[in-house]
């Protein structure tokens, strides 16, 4: 069992956990996930380490409404225990200084592109993050990227805040007027389609974490194997991530839309039971 210490709801359907656990809290890196259960039936939820405090034994998850457990996990609070919490998990990012890099994080998918982001900074690079979401509310950790990247580019659909248009619009005004080295990208799997897209046109070196179908996290069921360059992977072990211009992502979009009715349906029902 492990507690929650402390809870920040970011907008309507994302909050911030931060939790007890020493041993992740020490060995966690930059990239890395673990996988959450909630209930000893409950189902195994993966979710990027936000961040990490080694001193004080914490590590910072950022949850996101979407399904029956992650609700259960956005509405439990501090004092509350969770069950398993498994990890670290994945591949390390493989930070190195390279000169510009952007950071392109789409909706929830920026709180995994924070930790990513700021050890490329650290490593000596020029930073500039290009935020994304369909509104000015669903744009989280913006404070927080200020501190250290050396430019910002807040991108929403509706144009509520910052220039309206999606992620890749700010990535290219980024790149026809600088030289970018490297490109990484976290957030929904067909806005990477089409980041990789944009980057394979510049001849941008770019690096996707990817957010497949997960059970055990240890590659043994397979759920989670995607195509790389032709080849079989499976992000739980190989990744999460990858060189976004060698994913399938038509497979990947396929697959993640295999159990989608069955997700919503089982949603439904649960909001249904709540009333």
């Amino acid at each position: 069992m492990y507690k929650i210490l402390e809870k920040e709801v970011l907008s309507e359907n994302v909050v911030k956990l931060i939790l007890d656990n020493p041993v992740i809290a020490k060995s966690r890196k930059a990239g890395q996930f673990v996988i959450v259960k909630i209930g000893e039936k409950g189902e195994r939820i993966p979710l990027t380490i936000a961040d990490a405090d080694p001193k004080n034994g914490t590590i910072t998850l950022i949850v996101q409404k979407v399904g029956v457990s992650s609700h259960k996990l956005c509405t439990m609070n501090p004092g509350d225990l969770v069950t398993d919490l498994v990890g670290p998990l994945g591949k390390a990012t493989e930070i190195e200084k390279v000169g510009t890099v952007i950071a392109a994080g789409g909706g929830v998918g920026i709180a995994p592109l924070y930790p990513i982001a700021k050890a490329f900074k650290e490593a000596g690079n020029r930073l500039i993050v290009v935020l994304a979401a369909r509104n000015k509310d669903l744009i989280i950790l913006e404070k927080e990227m200020r501190v250290f990247a050396d430019e910002i580019v807040v991108m929403t659909d509706d144009g509520s805040y910052g220039k309206k248009g999606l992620v890749t619009a700010g990535m290219e005004e980024v790149i026809n007027r600088e030289k970018v080295d490297l490109a990484v990208t976290i957030g929904p799997a067909i806005m990477m389609k089409f980041v990789a897209l944009l980057t394979q046109k510049y001849n941008i070196h770019t690096i996707a974490s990817l957010n497949t179908i997960m059970v055990d996290g240890t590659g043994m069921c397979g759920a989670c194997r995607i195509s790389v360059g032709g080849q079989t992977k499976f992000v739980c072990v190989d990744g999460p991530e990858f060189d976004a211009h060698k994913v399938d992502f038509d497979e990947m979009l396929k697959r993640l839309n295999a159990y989608k009715q069955d997700e919503e349906a089982a949603y439904k029902q649960y909001l249904e039971s709540l009333n």
